[in-house]
Protein backbone atom coordinates (compact mmCIF):
# COMPACT_ATOMS: atom_id res chain seq x y z
CA UNK A 1 0.00 0.00 0.00
CA UNK A 2 1.16 3.29 -0.81
CA UNK A 3 1.98 6.25 2.00
CA UNK A 4 -0.71 6.43 4.26
CA UNK A 5 -2.43 9.74 4.41
CA UNK A 6 -4.57 8.69 7.51
CA UNK A 7 -3.04 6.19 10.02
CA UNK A 8 -4.62 4.48 13.39
CA UNK A 9 -2.27 3.39 14.84
CA UNK A 10 -2.67 0.10 17.59
CA UNK A 11 -6.15 1.85 19.18
CA UNK A 12 -7.30 1.15 22.26
CA UNK A 13 -9.85 2.47 23.82
CA UNK A 14 -11.83 1.31 27.38
CA UNK A 15 -14.97 3.10 29.67
CA UNK A 16 -14.78 3.36 33.28
CA UNK A 17 -18.45 3.67 35.06
CA UNK A 18 -19.35 2.94 38.15
CA UNK A 19 -16.08 1.63 39.13
CA UNK A 20 -16.22 -1.11 36.10
CA UNK A 21 -13.92 -0.69 32.75
CA UNK A 22 -15.43 -2.04 29.63
CA UNK A 23 -12.80 -2.21 26.51
CA UNK A 24 -14.43 -0.75 23.56
CA UNK A 25 -11.88 -1.15 21.44
CA UNK A 26 -8.86 -3.67 21.04
CA UNK A 27 -5.80 -3.18 18.44
CA UNK A 28 -7.16 -1.00 15.56
CA UNK A 29 -4.95 -0.87 13.26
CA UNK A 30 -5.87 0.67 9.27
CA UNK A 31 -4.15 2.87 6.36
CA UNK A 32 -5.91 5.00 4.39
CA UNK A 33 -4.60 6.37 0.86
CA UNK A 34 -5.17 10.33 0.35
CA UNK A 35 -8.21 10.23 -2.05
CA UNK A 36 -9.87 6.86 -0.65
CA UNK A 37 -13.49 6.28 0.67
CA UNK A 38 -13.30 3.73 3.71
CA UNK A 39 -16.38 2.65 5.40
CA UNK A 40 -16.49 1.03 8.52
CA UNK A 41 -19.46 -1.39 9.09
CA UNK A 42 -20.67 -3.85 11.97
CA UNK A 43 -23.05 -4.78 14.15
CA UNK A 44 -24.22 -1.98 16.50
CA UNK A 45 -22.41 -1.69 19.61
CA UNK A 46 -19.35 -2.85 17.84
CA UNK A 47 -17.40 0.92 18.13
CA UNK A 48 -17.58 2.77 14.53
CA UNK A 49 -18.46 5.75 16.37
CA UNK A 50 -16.29 5.37 18.87
CA UNK A 51 -13.24 4.71 16.23
CA UNK A 52 -15.02 8.23 14.12
CA UNK A 53 -14.76 9.93 17.27
CA UNK A 54 -11.57 9.08 18.12
CA UNK A 55 -10.35 10.18 14.21
CA UNK A 56 -12.43 13.91 14.60
CA UNK A 57 -9.98 14.34 18.11
CA UNK A 58 -14.09 14.23 20.16
CA UNK A 59 -11.95 11.48 21.59
CA UNK A 60 -8.76 9.91 23.41
CA UNK A 61 -7.92 6.60 23.20
CA UNK A 62 -7.07 4.92 26.15
CA UNK A 63 -3.61 3.47 23.80
CA UNK A 64 -2.39 4.11 20.03
CA UNK A 65 -3.09 7.42 17.76
CA UNK A 66 -4.15 8.62 14.73
CA UNK A 67 -1.74 10.38 12.25
CA UNK A 68 -3.49 12.38 9.18
CA UNK A 69 -1.14 13.93 6.69
CA UNK A 70 1.63 13.18 8.94
CA UNK A 71 0.42 15.38 11.90
CA UNK A 72 -1.11 13.37 15.37
CA UNK A 73 -4.51 13.94 16.31
CA UNK A 74 -4.97 15.22 20.07
CA UNK A 75 -8.18 17.05 19.36
CA UNK A 76 -10.84 18.52 16.89
CA UNK A 77 -9.38 20.46 14.21
CA UNK A 78 -10.80 22.09 10.56
CA UNK A 79 -8.66 19.22 8.82
CA UNK A 80 -11.11 16.53 9.82
CA UNK A 81 -15.61 17.55 9.44
CA UNK A 82 -17.47 15.79 10.48
CA UNK A 83 -21.30 14.84 9.22
CA UNK A 84 -23.28 13.10 11.61
CA UNK A 85 -26.80 11.31 11.17
CA UNK A 86 -28.36 14.78 12.92
CA UNK A 87 -27.67 17.45 10.56
CA UNK A 88 -26.94 20.01 13.92
CA UNK A 89 -27.55 22.21 12.04
CA UNK A 90 -28.68 25.81 14.01
CA UNK A 91 -32.04 26.61 14.18
CA UNK A 92 -32.08 30.61 13.98
CA UNK A 93 -29.53 30.62 11.03
CA UNK A 94 -30.54 30.28 7.07
CA UNK A 95 -28.58 27.66 5.17
CA UNK A 96 -26.84 29.98 3.40
CA UNK A 97 -25.78 31.45 7.28
CA UNK A 98 -24.99 27.82 8.25
CA UNK A 99 -22.54 27.28 6.06
CA UNK A 100 -20.85 30.61 6.72
CA UNK A 101 -20.34 30.16 9.94
CA UNK A 102 -18.12 27.98 9.37
CA UNK A 103 -16.41 29.18 6.47
CA UNK A 104 -15.72 32.77 8.35
CA UNK A 105 -14.18 30.61 11.71
CA UNK A 106 -11.56 28.88 9.55
CA UNK A 107 -10.58 31.70 6.78
CA UNK A 108 -11.35 34.73 8.50
CA UNK A 109 -8.04 35.82 8.48
CA UNK A 110 -7.07 34.25 4.72
CA UNK A 111 -9.96 35.13 2.65
CA UNK A 112 -11.64 38.69 2.05
CA UNK A 113 -15.29 38.69 2.37
CA UNK A 114 -15.85 38.49 -1.05
CA UNK A 115 -14.11 35.29 -1.47
CA UNK A 116 -15.81 34.01 1.66
CA UNK A 117 -19.36 34.58 0.38
CA UNK A 118 -18.28 33.14 -2.85
CA UNK A 119 -16.83 30.01 -0.87
CA UNK A 120 -20.07 29.54 0.92
CA UNK A 121 -22.18 30.14 -2.71
CA UNK A 122 -19.70 27.51 -4.27
CA UNK A 123 -20.23 24.65 -1.83
CA UNK A 124 -24.12 25.32 -1.72
CA UNK A 125 -24.64 25.31 -4.97
CA UNK A 126 -21.81 21.89 -5.20
CA UNK A 127 -24.96 20.11 -3.27
CA UNK A 128 -27.54 21.68 -5.38
CA UNK A 129 -28.75 24.06 -2.90
CA UNK A 130 -28.11 27.42 -4.13
CA UNK A 131 -32.26 27.96 -4.38
CA UNK A 132 -32.91 27.73 -0.44
CA UNK A 133 -30.27 30.28 0.64
CA UNK A 134 -32.53 31.99 3.02
CA UNK A 135 -34.70 29.39 4.10
CA UNK A 136 -34.38 28.12 8.07
CA UNK A 137 -33.50 24.30 8.85
CA UNK A 138 -37.41 24.48 9.87
CA UNK A 139 -38.72 25.17 6.15
CA UNK A 140 -36.31 22.92 4.41
CA UNK A 141 -36.62 19.09 4.34
CA UNK A 142 -34.43 15.92 6.20
CA UNK A 143 -32.40 15.37 2.84
CA UNK A 144 -32.45 19.25 2.36
CA UNK A 145 -30.77 19.89 6.23
CA UNK A 146 -28.47 16.58 5.09
CA UNK A 147 -26.83 18.45 2.28
CA UNK A 148 -26.41 21.76 4.15
CA UNK A 149 -24.65 19.93 6.30
CA UNK A 150 -22.42 18.24 4.04
CA UNK A 151 -21.67 21.64 2.14
CA UNK A 152 -20.75 23.43 5.57
CA UNK A 153 -18.01 20.28 6.07
CA UNK A 154 -16.69 20.93 2.60
CA UNK A 155 -16.88 24.26 3.20
CA UNK A 156 -14.06 23.75 5.59
CA UNK A 157 -11.77 21.79 3.23
CA UNK A 158 -10.94 18.95 5.35
CA UNK A 159 -8.26 17.05 4.58
CA UNK A 160 -10.49 13.91 6.08
CA UNK A 161 -14.29 14.17 5.89
CA UNK A 162 -15.72 11.59 8.17
CA UNK A 163 -19.82 10.72 7.64
CA UNK A 164 -21.55 9.01 10.46
CA UNK A 165 -24.47 7.42 9.07
CA UNK A 166 -25.42 10.48 7.29
CA UNK A 167 -28.55 9.30 5.47
CA UNK A 168 -29.79 6.98 8.68
CA UNK A 169 -32.70 8.97 9.33
CA UNK A 170 -33.80 9.61 5.50
CA UNK A 171 -36.14 7.77 3.32
CA UNK A 172 -34.70 5.21 0.73
CA UNK A 173 -35.37 7.66 -2.24
CA UNK A 174 -33.90 10.70 -0.63
CA UNK A 175 -30.95 8.26 0.75
CA UNK A 176 -30.21 7.55 -2.51
CA UNK A 177 -30.36 10.92 -4.28
CA UNK A 178 -27.82 12.06 -1.65
CA UNK A 179 -25.50 8.99 -1.79
CA UNK A 180 -25.38 9.59 -5.53
CA UNK A 181 -24.91 13.22 -4.59
CA UNK A 182 -21.94 12.19 -2.25
CA UNK A 183 -19.92 10.00 -4.96
CA UNK A 184 -20.20 12.69 -7.44
CA UNK A 185 -18.78 15.47 -5.11
CA UNK A 186 -16.28 12.78 -4.08
CA UNK A 187 -14.60 12.08 -7.22
CA UNK A 188 -14.48 15.79 -8.17
CA UNK A 189 -12.97 16.81 -5.11
CA UNK A 190 -10.96 13.25 -4.43
CA UNK A 191 -11.70 13.88 -0.53
CA UNK A 192 -10.51 11.13 1.56
CA UNK A 193 -13.30 9.61 3.28
CA UNK A 194 -14.50 7.61 6.35
CA UNK A 195 -18.06 6.67 6.62
CA UNK A 196 -19.70 4.62 9.16
CA UNK A 197 -22.88 2.91 7.71
CA UNK A 198 -25.34 -0.27 8.73
CA UNK A 199 -26.80 -0.48 5.15
CA UNK A 200 -24.42 -3.26 3.11
CA UNK A 201 -25.40 -1.67 -0.08
CA UNK A 202 -24.64 1.20 0.80
CA UNK A 203 -21.51 0.37 1.92
CA UNK A 204 -20.12 -1.85 -1.34
CA UNK A 205 -21.85 0.89 -3.66
CA UNK A 206 -20.01 4.20 -1.91
CA UNK A 207 -16.94 2.32 -1.19
CA UNK A 208 -12.72 1.49 -2.13
CA UNK A 209 -12.73 -0.56 1.30
CA UNK A 210 -14.95 -2.08 3.21
CA UNK A 211 -13.90 -2.14 6.79
CA UNK A 212 -15.69 -4.85 9.06
CA UNK A 213 -15.73 -5.05 12.42
CA UNK A 214 -16.20 -7.78 15.17
CA UNK A 215 -18.57 -7.76 17.69
CA UNK A 216 -18.49 -5.40 20.88
CA UNK A 217 -16.86 -5.67 23.84
CA UNK A 218 -13.16 -5.35 22.77
CA UNK A 219 -13.89 -5.13 18.89
CA UNK A 220 -11.30 -4.91 16.25
CA UNK A 221 -10.76 -4.96 12.61
CA UNK A 222 -12.10 -8.57 11.45
CA UNK A 223 -11.71 -8.10 7.78
CA UNK A 224 -11.14 -5.53 5.34
CA UNK A 225 -13.06 -5.93 1.99
CA UNK A 226 -11.35 -3.99 -1.44
CA UNK A 227 -14.08 -2.67 -3.33
CA UNK A 228 -12.30 -3.28 -7.10
CA UNK A 229 -15.26 -1.63 -9.41
CA UNK A 230 -15.00 1.33 -11.53
CA UNK A 231 -16.51 4.20 -11.26
CA UNK A 232 -18.52 6.43 -11.93
CA UNK A 233 -20.48 3.89 -10.18
CA UNK A 234 -24.41 3.60 -11.36
CA UNK A 235 -26.56 1.48 -8.72
CA UNK A 236 -28.95 0.48 -11.68
CA UNK A 237 -26.38 -1.24 -13.46
CA UNK A 238 -24.74 -2.47 -10.11
CA UNK A 239 -27.77 -4.24 -9.54
CA UNK A 240 -27.24 -7.14 -11.89
CA UNK A 241 -23.39 -7.03 -11.59
CA UNK A 242 -21.74 -10.24 -10.81
CA UNK A 243 -18.86 -8.70 -8.68
CA UNK A 244 -20.99 -6.00 -6.82
CA UNK A 245 -23.59 -8.89 -5.46
CA UNK A 246 -20.19 -11.22 -4.63
CA UNK A 247 -18.89 -8.03 -2.24
CA UNK A 248 -22.60 -7.74 -0.92
CA UNK A 249 -22.19 -11.34 -0.76
CA UNK A 250 -19.01 -11.06 1.45
CA UNK A 251 -20.03 -8.50 3.55
CA UNK A 252 -23.49 -10.42 4.80
CA UNK A 253 -21.30 -13.52 5.03
CA UNK A 254 -19.34 -11.77 7.65
CA UNK A 255 -22.10 -10.01 9.46
CA UNK A 256 -24.73 -12.83 9.68
CA UNK A 257 -22.42 -16.28 10.12
CA UNK A 258 -18.64 -15.24 11.05
CA UNK A 259 -20.28 -12.63 13.22
CA UNK A 260 -23.43 -13.70 14.30
CA UNK A 261 -25.59 -12.27 16.79
CA UNK A 262 -28.94 -13.72 18.18
CA UNK A 263 -29.97 -11.15 20.79
CA UNK A 264 -31.78 -7.73 19.65
CA UNK A 265 -29.13 -4.92 18.67
CA UNK A 266 -29.63 -1.53 17.55
CA UNK A 267 -32.81 0.05 17.24
CA UNK A 268 -34.51 -2.65 18.23
CA UNK A 269 -33.47 -4.61 14.86
CA UNK A 270 -32.49 -8.15 15.40
CA UNK A 271 -29.19 -9.20 13.00
CA UNK A 272 -32.34 -10.99 10.64
CA UNK A 273 -34.01 -7.54 10.39
CA UNK A 274 -30.87 -6.43 9.51
CA UNK A 275 -30.23 -8.75 6.61
CA UNK A 276 -33.83 -8.19 5.70
CA UNK A 277 -32.94 -4.68 5.25
CA UNK A 278 -29.91 -4.97 3.13
CA UNK A 279 -31.52 -7.77 0.60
Amino acid sequence: MNKAYLELSDIHMSFTRGGRTTQVLKGIDLKVRQGEFVALIGHSGCGKSTVLNIVAGLLKASSGGVIVDGREVNEPGPDRAMVFQNHSLLPWLTVYQNVEIAVNKIFRDRLKPAERKEWVLHNLEMVNMSHALERLPSEISGGMKQRVGIARALAMKPKVLLLDEPFGALDALTRAHLQDEVMRIQSELRNTVMMITHDVDEAVLLSDRIVMMTNGPSATIGEVLAVELPRPRDRIALADDARYNHYRHQVLQFLYEKQRKVETFGAGRSAPAMASRAA
